[in-house]
């Protein structure tokens, strides 16, 4: 198995006013490829500052964090920057799109910084990835012609163009109406299908059924990283519900 992500002893504090605010306390475990991980945690568990961790926007007070056997705490800003760009795909609850712009220069956003990639062969990634997320018939069209189902698509195509070593997911699901949830939810087990590394951070506690592993954080301690022996199927789910649900 080879490690994509592993986090030693992480602890982040900061100074609001004259305390000291310890939202991280000595977070360590190890993520390898092609696990799809749910971390959860009801607000103020420390999952935001973990995920900032994670996805290289934040650092740690102390502790290491690799990813992808990289150590992240020694980099530089714009050094961490690229590894971001290039190891993370985020998808966030609020679709973070630019509005009144095309699928495709939505999706192509990530690939403007990477060098290895023309005009058309960004045109040509964008588009497979977008047709891997079920939008081929979508191409041209702008976030505000979109559904929220739509848009979130395109963020988790964005999130993929990069061939990123894994895939971060701030409340994915978190705006979506149940059906469209499970409907997202079913790309999601469909790229684990195919061998992606998925981090979802959630505060639903459903999310977790449908994932092979659950990281539970409670004022900034890990109090629970288990498998799922069990994972339910988001397209069973799916083909459940009742069709008129709005």
């Amino acid at each position: 198995m080879k490690e994509i992500i592993r986090l030693d002893n992480i602890k982040r504090n900061f100074i609001v006013g004259e305390e000291t605010v310890h939202a991280l306390r000595g977070v360590s475990f190890t993520i390898n490829e092609g696990e799809f991980v749910t971390i959860v945690g009801t607000s103020g568990s420390g999952k935001s500052t973990l995920l900032n961790i994670l996805g290289c926007l934040d650092t740690p007070t102390s502790g290491e964090y690799y990813l992808d056997g990289v150590s992240v705490r020694t980099m530089g800003k714009n050094a961490r920057a690229t590894l971001r760009n290039r190891k993370i795909g985020f998808v966030f609850q609020n679709y973070n799109l630019l509005p009144k712009t095309t699928a495709i220069e939505n999706v192509e956003l990530p690939l403007m910084y990477n060098p290895a990639y023309n005009a058309a062969q960004r045109k040509e990634k964008a588009i497979q990835s977008l047709v891997a997320v079920g939008l081929g018939d979508r191409l041209l069209h702008k976030s505000n012609q979109m559904s929220g189902g739509q848009m979130q698509r395109v963020a988790i195509a964005r999130a993929l163009v990069n061939d990123p070593a894994v895939i971060l997911a701030d409340e994915a699901t978190g705006n979506l109406d149940t059906r469209t949830s499970f409907e997202i939810l079913v790309l999601f087990q469909k790229l684990h299908a195919e061998g992606k590394t998925i981090i979802f951070v959630t505060h639903n506690p459903e999310i977790p059924q449908y994932t092979s592993r659950n990281i539970t954080l409670r004022d900034g301690h890990i109090t629970a990283d288990v498998l799922n022996p069990h994972i339910l199927s988001a397209a069973e789910a799916l083909a459940k519900l009742p069709v008129n649900e709005d």
